[in-house]
């Protein structure tokens, strides 16, 4: 049962760095993974807002530049967005013209989302954008290292992934 469940607030924690606290709380890797997430979400996340953009605005566009045309359940499954939350997201991107919803030919009971031009130069923009931003989050880390991070955590997800999916 959640907090909000059981009807007790969660405790609201303050910032910390790696380098404060009880030792055993430095050393958990779960913490630091978890403090570093939480860094690392703030700062894209007010990055992209700045931008006038949200990482699920980047995950649609990213998945649509790469695969191509999708229908919303593709999208979901592609992306790990919801449909639900997906229907929304698409609804603020075809309103900024940076996708078209159109009924798919094969099976009119279902739309094919497509990138527009204009949204791949958005696409363009915020790809730049998050690159800055994993270079402030990664600057203490050599570019070895960045990707020795990456291949690790991709471990991580990959093999949570098999085991909660």
């Amino acid at each position: 049962m959640s907090s909000s469940e059981s009807g007790t607030a969660s405790p609201t924690a303050l910032p910390m760095d790696g380098r404060t606290g009880p030792a055993r709380l430095r050393s958990l890797p779960t913490r630091l993974l978890s403090l570093a997430a939480t860094h690392s979400d703030r700062l894209v996340n007010e990055g992209l807002a700045a931008a006038d953009a949200r990482k699920w605005h980047y995950a649609v566009l990213a998945t649509l530049e790469e695969s191509g045309p999708a229908s919303q359940a593709e999208l979901s499954r592609r992306t790990g967005i919801y449909r639900s939350d997906l229907v929304a997201v698409i609804n603020e991107l075809t309103e900024r013209g940076l996708v078209e919803r159109a009924p798919d030919p094969g099976d009119r009971r279902r739309n094919v989302i497509t990138v527009t031009e204009r949204g791949r130069a958005r696409f363009a923009r915020l790809d730049e954008l998050l690159t800055e931003l994993e270079d402030v989050v990664l600057a203490p880390l050599s570019r070895p290292e960045r990707d020795q991070l990456a291949g690790l955590l991709a471990r991580l997800v990959d093999h949570h992934g098999r085991r909660d999916g």
